[in-house]
């Protein structure tokens, strides 16, 4: 029986209102992994454009 057979297995054997909060986690946890991703990439996306950001001819732009 692999994993996830399990997992359902033992949430067979919950009350509703505590199959809700599993639901409930599950969806903090896919949200969480969401936000890692979109993090990495946006600091990925931040290095690669330092030389464009960081330059004398946009100084007017650092206090808008």
């Amino acid at each position: 029986m692999g994993l996830a057979e399990i997992v359902q297995e033992q949430i067979k054997a919950l009350p509703e209102g505590q199959v809700k909060e599993v639901l409930d986690f599950i969806g903090y946890l896919k949200s969480r992994q969401e936000q890692t991703q979109w993090s990495d990439l946006m600091q990925a996306q931040e290095k690669s454009l330092t030389n464009v950001w960081d330059n004398p001819d946009d100084e007017v732009w650092n206090h808008v």
